[in-house]
C-alpha cells in the first residue's frame, strides 16, 4: 500500500463516527428499533454491534503494534448482541465509537514504516497485517452508516 492510499483510508477512518452520526441524525425510538427483516438488525443494534466492533478494533491494532506475533482474536457478533443487552440507548456507544477511533487514529498517524509492516494472526482468518486493519476498519463505520439507513426506512 503507498502512502497516499494509507492517507486517504486513514482519512477515511477519521470521518466515520460522523458518518455514523449523519445515519442517525433526527432518529426516532421507532426508527431505532425498526426490523427491517426477521434476520435483520435495527439500527439501534447496528450501533452497539458497531462500538463493539470499535473497541475491538482499537485493541486489535494495539497487539498488532505492541506484541511480537500477535494472536488476534475473533468473536462471536451474534453473542455479543445476544448477551450485551443491545436495546439499549445508544449515546455510549456513539461515544465509545468517537473515542476508540481518535485514539487509534492518532497512532495511525504516528506510524513509521515499520510499524506499518507489522503483522500477527487472526484466529478465523489468518495472517493479519496492520494495512489490512486499516482496510477494514476504514470502512467499518461507513458500510454500518448504510446498514442504519436501510432499516431506518425498511417500513
Amino acid at each position: 500500500m503507498d502512502s497516499e492510499l494509507r492517507q486517504q483510508l486513514i482519512e477515511k477512518y477519521k470521518a466515520g463516527p460522523d458518518v455514523l452520526a449523519e445515519a442517525l441524525a433526527g432518529a426516532s425510538e421507532a426508527e431505532l428499533d425498526r426490523r427491517p427483516g426477521p434476520q435483520d438488525w435495527t439500527a439501534r443494534e447496528v450501533v452497539h454491534h458497531t462500538a463493539d466492533s470499535e473497541m475491538t478494533s482499537a485493541i486489535r491494532l494495539r497487539k498488532l503494534l505492541a506484541e511480537d506475533g500477535a494472536q488476534i482474536q475473533g468473536y462471536d457478533e451474534q453473542e455479543f448482541a445476544r448477551r450485551l443487552h443491545y436495546d439499549r440507548p445508544i449515546e455510549g456507544s456513539l461515544a465509545a465509537v468517537r473515542g476508540a477511533r481518535a485514539a487509534s487514529a492518532a497512532l495511525l498517524e504516528r506510524l513509521t514504516p515499520e510499524e506499518w509492516g507489522r503483522e500477527g494472526t487472526h484466529s478465523e482468518s489468518g495472517r493479519y497485517t496492520v494495512e489490512g486493519w486499516l482496510e477494514i476498519y476504514a470502512a467499518h463505520c461507513h458500510d454500518h452508516a448504510e446498514q442504519i439507513r436501510r432499516a431506518r426506512g425498511a417500513s
